[in-house]
């Protein structure tokens, strides 16, 4: 299991005001805040993987199809939970590459939305759960 990330991202306020709103919707908290670094774990003490957040030292442009991070996924415990990032995701002014649906490319039961953070970071949320008997 991975123990944590680390990002350097341009405007570490922006990226900050942005996963403030966005975080509590893919199941992270708050870890801790400084000038130069911000973080996110688990919600409720749970095991997982903690993101922290640097102010990149070098001025450039973050370009998803260079070597580097494409994207970050992250798990949802059920499709509600995929279908509320996408809207906190829309609310928050993100562009939309994919919005909720099945990708049965990868697996029957995939199912996940995609978007750009301010910075061009692609992200996702996916739940791999079969839609609950109704």
């Amino acid at each position: 299991m991975l123990d944590h990330l680390g990002l350097n991202v341009p405007d570490l306020e922006a990226a900050k005001s942005y996963y403030d709103k966005l975080m509590p919707f893919l199941g992270l908290e708050p870890f801790f805040a400084t000038v130069d670094e911000f973080s996110y774990r688990p919600a409720g003490g749970k095991p997982g993987t903690t993101i922290f957040f640097y102010r990149a030292p070098l001025p450039n442009e973050y370009v998803r199809k260079n070597v580097g991070i494409e994207h970050l996924a992250f798990r949802a415990r059920t499709r509600d939970q995929v279908d509320d990032a996408h809207g906190k995701a829309l609310e928050v002014g993100s562009q939309i590459l994919f919005s909720p649906r099945l990708f049965p490319q990868y697996h029957e039961n995939y199912y996940a939305s995609f978007w750009f953070d301010p910075h061009g970071f692609l992200l996702e949320v996916v739940c791999h759960k079969p839609e609950p008997s109704r």
